[in-house]
């Protein structure tokens, strides 16, 4: 069988995560987990369905932007939907803006969310609170917002979070207005809306109701007036509201919040005394700098079935020469992409951009340096000196500075059976500001070889 280009093409868009209650997308799906450190999506599956089944649990999950969350998390969604479960699952992104986020923008929205999959099931919920509430939104906003007598729930927080999110004057009047009512508010989607979801899910025999909130690992970190960041603000000070949700949450959070110095109250506040579970990176290579064999033969599998995925593991790996010229392509592109998921895939599939398959040794390279060269071009000399203290103690410290290198992609984090460790982004490897360095500090040279032409 030959390669279907057009579904090749389709299956490498870094830009859509793999949606596990497609059949078509579960061919694709690579479990990571025995490089991984464990199996991450079974620990949050066990404990809403073992250890507190009847019992609203709030979980919080973290990692790299595009190192493989939504992916794990749609898997996640469609175990729990095979175990009983109503999972609501939505991308925050697409109803907020991730630059100015409040509690009652995410309560709103998840109150929204909910009720949309509700009406899709035939379950209908008219909460009380929000008929009166709408129609004193609409007053105070003096903003015409159509609200029909009959309309739906999710309507009319559709309507508002249209409004608001294209006018941040109108988001700070109507936040105004909301925020001495978020008890209220809360009390209602608890009472009006989840418990009596969750009653009448059990009563046709379902399990009960899962909320995964993804994306709000992408919140700006942006300082506020108090001066605390805002992930710190929604995430740590008002954790308790967003925790106060009867029913199973998942929440994405900014992965910076695990190195800030508020990291135990927001495990206390809205992880119930349970940290965030962390996703690390796929390890292309160990501590001491050798390969990492496991993690490249799953990276080359990703890929490989993406190309092939009616051939057994086996086959795929026959056919490395219909993808690519040599396998020492393919060992290039996963080695430089980190183990970073997206990375690996976006720079195949600006490959693929460029040629048809077999992708040449050249093409790959002119696509790493346009890369590297966008990484690079804003790297200032402070955070050289931070990168460089990373390659030497293989840590991060909770300092601000230290948060700009992991949210910008300059350092990743990794697992093995000793704990975490940090390590650079091989494409920085591979400029001649840190070949400069290295001449220096020939220890850590090892660390380092590089198979660039």
């Amino acid at each position: 069988m030959g390669l279907d280009l057009p579904r090749f093409y389709r299956a490498c868009n870094p830009s859509k995560p793999l949606v596990m209650g497609k059949s078509e997308d579960r061919q694709y799906y690579i479990d990571f987990s025995s490089v991984r450190g464990k199996k991450i999506i079974e620990s949050l599956k066990r404990t809403i369905t073992l250890i507190s089944p009847d019992e609203p649990t709030c979980q919080l999950f973290t990692g790299h932007i595009g190192c493989g969350k939504s992916t794990e998390l749609l898997k996640l969604k469609a175990e729990l939907e095979q175990e009983g479960f109503l999972v609501v699952y939505f991308e925050s992104s697409q109803d907020l803006d991730m630059a100015d986020v409040d509690v009652t923008d995410i309560l709103l929205s998840i109150a929204g969310q909910v009720s949309e999959s509700l009406e899709q099931i035939k379950i209908k919920l008219k909460p009380s609170y929000f008929a009166n509430l709408f129609t004193e939104i609409a007053d105070f906003l003096q903003t015409p917002i159509d609200f029909e007598t009959q309309a739906e729930l999710s309507i009319g927080i559709g309507k508002i979070t249209a409004k608001t999110k294209e006018s941040p004057k109108l988001r700070r009047r109507l936040r105004e207005y909301l925020e001495p009512r978020t008890a209220g508010i809360l009390e209602s989607i608890n009472n009006e809306l989840l418990a009596r979801a969750t009653t009448e899910l059990k009563r046709r025999g379902q399990a009960g109701l899962v909320v995964i909130v993804d994306n709000l690992d992408r919140l700006d970190i942006r300082t506020l007036p108090s001066g605390r960041t805002q992930p710190e603000y929604l995430f740590v000070d008002r954790g308790e509201q967003l925790r106060k949700l009867n029913c199973h949450v998942v929440y994405t959070i900014p992965l910076s919040l695990n190195f800030s110095n508020d990291c135990e109250t927001l495990k206390n506040r809205l992880g119930g005394g349970i940290p965030p579970t962390i996703l690390p990176m796929v390890p292309v290579q160990r501590r001491d700098g050798t390969e990492c064999e496991e993690g490249m033969a799953l990276l080359r599998q990703m890929v490989m079935v993406r190309a092939f995925p009616n051939e057994s593991t086996e086959k795929q790996l026959q056919l490395i020469t219909s993808v690519f010229d040599t396998p020492e392509t393919l060992d290039r592109l996963c080695r430089i992409s980190g183990g970073h998921v997206r990375n690996l895939m976006g720079l195949l599939f600006g490959c693929l951009r460029h040629e048809n398959p077999p992708i040449s040794r050249e093409c790959l390279e002119s696509v790493i340096r346009e890369s590297r060269d966008y990484l690079t071009s804003s790297i200032d000399e402070n955070e050289w000196k931070l990168l460089f203290q990373v390659v030497q103690n293989q840590t991060v410290r909770g300092d601000a500075e230290y948060t700009t290198l992991l949210r910008s992609m300059f350092v990743f984090e990794y697992r093995d059976k000793d704990g975490t460790w940090f390590g650079l982004n091989p494409a920085l490897a591979e400029t001649q500001q840190f070949k400069l360095w290295l001449k220096h500090n020939d220890h850590q040279r090892l660390r380092y070889t590089t198979n660039a032409p």
